[in-house]
């Protein structure tokens, strides 16, 4: 797995600009949290649950069926005021389901592990990108504070924060000049 840092970074890059109208502290804890929980589902391993099992971890927690599910709940639980078939609860559900989804991606980037059940629960398959270069985050706070843990937030600056960095720098310069483009309206 990518660490909580890595998947954080993808949440605040993604709800930098993401629905100016909304309360920005809201959205992008929100954003956060739905990036990070994936991986409770370590706790599994309390409970014998074998990493391969459906319920392991990188399993169904780490599908797109279940980023749908984590985005409609969190619209829900925290958006009461937005019925979900509305612009904005549509909106709200697209922003948390691609924070979720996004963490099934960097998990499938990473360079250990057994794959991510992308498509369960149609499919327990476990599977990896063909390009896997964001070293795997040990698992448990005592090994992360480590040279392990270092190696891997080296690894996730240059393959997600850089590219995060990059895109909030072209989002930038696309507003300025889109703002440039368009001619202002006299009031009538």
């Amino acid at each position: 797995m990518a660490s909580a840092f890595g998947h954080a970074v993808v949440a605040l890059t993604l709800g930098k600009d993401y629905a100016p109208q909304e309360n920005k502290t809201k959205l992008l804890l929100l954003g956060t949290f739905c990036t990070i929980f994936p991986d409770a589902d370590v706790v599994m391993f309390k409970f014998g649950v074998p990493y391969e099992h459906f319920l392991g971890h990188r399993g169904f927690s780490h599908s797109l069926v279940f980023a749908g599910l984590l985005g409609i709940v969190i619209t829900l639980l925290f958006y009461r005021r937005s019925s979900l078939t509305s612009p904005r609860g549509l909106r709200l559900c697209a922003f948390f389901f691609l924070c979720t989804a996004s963490h099934i991606l960097l998990d499938a980037l990473t360079n250990g592990g057994l794959g991510v059940a992308v498509f369960a629960p149609f499919d327990n398959q476990r599977y990896f990108l063909p390009w896997r270069t964001i070293q795997v985050s040990p698992i448990g706070a005592k090994r992360f504070f480590s040279q392990s843990g270092l190696e891997v937030l080296k690894s996730e600056f240059l393959w997600i924060g850089l590219p995060s960095l990059g895109f909030l720098l072209l989002s930038r310069l696309f507003k300025k000049s889109h703002r440039k483009a368009t001619p202002v309206q006299p009031n009538q």
